[in-house]
């Protein structure tokens, strides 16, 4: 009697064999998926805030990360001088600029009264 539920339970567990190549497909599709939806992106947004921050002068209108707003007096290889409202001027490093000036107000709406 017992015979038969020792020989059922191995019947049930028996897995056929899989190839190793067909065990690896989930792997590589997650990582494909996560690569075209998390690290392509990124890649691209590093590349073009480098292409910005290499071709900054002396002149333009820029805000920072932190949101201030300035006009950038001067210019080395990893500090930057920008002048606030009122005449004051604050060094602050290259990486910290998020983008022209002109990009926030291209993209602000008027408001509705």
């Amino acid at each position: 009697m017992f015979d038969f539920i020792i020989s059922s339970a191995h019947a049930q567990t028996a897995v056929p064999a899989q190839s190793p190549f067909m065990s690896a497909i989930p792997f590589v599709l997650i990582f494909l998926v996560m690569y075209f939806l998390i690290m392509r992106p990124q890649q691209k947004r590093i590349k073009e805030e480098q292409n910005l921050l290499t071709k900054l002068t002396h002149g333009d209108e820029v805000y920072l990360k932190s949101g201030i707003l300035g006009k950038i007096t001067g210019i080395a290889d990893k500090v930057v001088t920008i002048e606030v409202e009122g005449g004051s001027r604050m060094k602050v490093l290259k990486s910290h600029i998020g983008g022209l000036a002109s990009a926030i107000f291209a993209t602000a709406t008027p408001a509705k009264k």
